[in-house]
């Protein structure tokens, strides 16, 4: 006789999971977790803020130290950054800009502080926004500590000076900027499309899933696109593509679906743009003034991004023989042929998405080096050579960074640019100084002072006014020029002080206020009579 045993609770099959792809991550866990990421991304925080800190004042940090003094003066109505005009239009007025003016009338501090104080805050976007953006492809805790070392070190062997890129020396002297504020932002913006693009196909998979999660969290992430077009417009072309490529990649479920969720992205983006009060960002669209400086960003391309490419290639393949859809080598596709299309067509500008192209191929290595072993004799091999281009990356072109700590010597390091604080207390708010030096003109607006003739071209100031401005200044140091011209351009331009190099002719009419015993540059008033 048979014994049937007792019954007990019915069970219930187990619902079907989406498919999970090898390297995917988990869904996110505890915000505040103490991982391997968390203590060597805070050490690095730490170096870099403090390395960074000691960078005296250069290159742009004037322009964006001028552009909070004129939200501290005036928050509504700012003047133009450089010049005594209007500074309605200029896109400088951003809404990173804005928060910057509100902590600076909040505390009374100086533009200059407030800049350099804006590092840190900076570099924690980007050093979040980069582990977000990893944990996307991985779940091994070493694989956003191997991506944020190798988007550090792992460039190449010629040093790369421009803003918004991550190589060490580039962010020890470009910390402040907002551009590289818009590539940590990027980053969160990448990490948010991955995500919610799993989140959509992991329901649509589901028994009676829709996979339609809601149009709210697309419109943000809209919200953050749109910020990064106002803070940093070319940025905001990687912001965009690098999405696209993710959704691609990722994206299993029905595409009528997932149009309306993802136009609503696009449409909270184009909101944002458009309804900014300072500037109509829109304008910049064609603008090519800035197309022939950005010329630099394409030569010595080898020398620069060799490393990158020669060891971030691989790991990509191996992506690619797994997965014909692998997120990050469709973005880096993606942004390849935009750096291109720059090249092609004259459109240097574009070339400044070189901050970004290698990103996805730094983060694939350091995914793969992680992977679970047994490893394939590819990855063994990729290992060593991987540790031996980081080291070389940091000797040849990033040591300098830290070169005053470390005691390092014959590396490259950030420029060592003479500071203006022995002229501009002299200096009333609001009165401009006629000069053309190089380093001037870059610093001494930082200060609060306006120069007669801008350094860079912007809408709020037409260019054509601009390069008359320009030849103003030329014609008023000409020792040639007569007193009676130099009169007539004072009194157009309202200068009251010149600063001028020892190689510069002091006209008779000045009187020398101060003078840098360092540099030999001279601080003159200059009076006439308004007419």
């Amino acid at each position: 006789m048979r014994t049937i045993p007792p019954s007990g609770p019915a069970r219930l099959p187990a619902p079907r999971r989406a498919a999970v792809r090898p390297g995917d991550a988990p869904p996110p866990g505890p915000f505040w977790r103490v991982t391997p990421y968390f203590v060597v991304g805070g050490l690095f925080w730490l170096v870099i803020s403090a390395a960074a800190w000691r960078v005296p004042m250069c290159c742009d940090f004037g322009t964006h130290a001028a552009v909070v003094e004129r939200l501290r003066a005036d928050l509504l109505n700012p003047a133009h950054p450089m010049a005594d005009v209007p500074g309605a239009g200029s896109p400088y007025y951003s809404p990173y800009s804005v928060a910057q003016g509100l902590f600076a009338r909040a505390t009374d501090l100086p533009g200059r502080l407030v800049v350099r104080l804006s590092g840190p805050v900076n570099l924690l976007v980007v050093i979040t926004g980069l582990g977000r953006f990893t944990r996307l492809f991985s779940r091994n805790p070493w694989a956003p500590v191997l991506a944020l070392l190798f988007s550090a070190v792992l460039w190449g062997t010629r040093v790369t000076w421009w803003s918004g890129f991550l190589g060490l020396l580039s962010m020890t002297g470009n910390l402040s900027y907002p551009s590289t504020f818009a590539i940590g932002l990027t980053f969160h913006v990448w990490a948010l499309a991955g995500r919610m693009t799993e989140r959509s196909s992991r329901r649509a998979d589901e028994p009676g899933g829709t996979g339609a999660p809601g149009r709210l969290p697309y419109a943000a992430l809209g919200v953050l696109i749109g910020v990064v077009v106002l803070v940093h417009p070319i940025t905001s072309i990687a912001a965009v593509l690098g999405s696209a490529g993710l959704v691609a990649g990722r994206h299993t479920g029905p595409v009528r679906a997932a149009a309306p969720r993802w136009a609503a992205t696009g449409a909270a983006a184009l909101a944002v743009a458009v309804s900014w009060p300072y500037c109509n960002i829109f304008t910049l669209v064609g603008d090519t003034g800035i197309d022939s400086m950005h010329r630099a960003v394409y030569e010595e391309l080898t020398g620069r991004y060799w490393l990158a490419v020669l060891l971030g290639a691989p790991a990509l393949l191996l992506r690619l023989r797994r997965d014909r859809r692998d997120p990050p080598a469709l973005m880096t596709g993606l942004f390849w042929l935009v750096v291109l299309y720059g090249w092609l067509s004259g459109h240097f500008t574009y070339g400044r998405l070189l901050a970004v192209a290698l990103v996805p191929a730094q983060v694939a290595l350091a995914v793969e080096l992680t992977r679970p072993r047994p490893w394939s004799r590819a990855r063994r091999a990729l290992a060593p050579l991987a540790a031996a281009g980081a080291c070389l990356g940091f000797v040849s072109a990033q040591a300098g960074a830290l070169a005053p700590g470390l005691g390092v010597r014959g590396v490259e390091r950030p420029p060592h640019w003479d500071t203006y604080g022995w002229a501009a207390p002299y200096i009333p708010a609001g009165e401009t100084v006629l000069a053309d030096d190089y380093y001037v003109v870059r610093s001494l607006p930082g200060y609060g002072p306006f120069l007669v003739a801008p350094v860079w071209p912007d809408p709020a100031l037409p260019e054509a006014d601009r390069l008359r401005r320009k030849a103003a200044v030329r014609r008023y140091l000409a020792p040639s020029t007569p007193r009676s011209a130099r009169a007539e351009i004072a009194r157009r331009y309202g200068v009251r002080w010149l600063l001028l190099t020892p190689a510069q002719h002091l006209p008779p009419e000045a009187v020398v206020v101060a003078f840098s015993p360092h540099s030999g540059e001279v601080l003159a008033r200059v009076a006439y009579d308004r007419g």
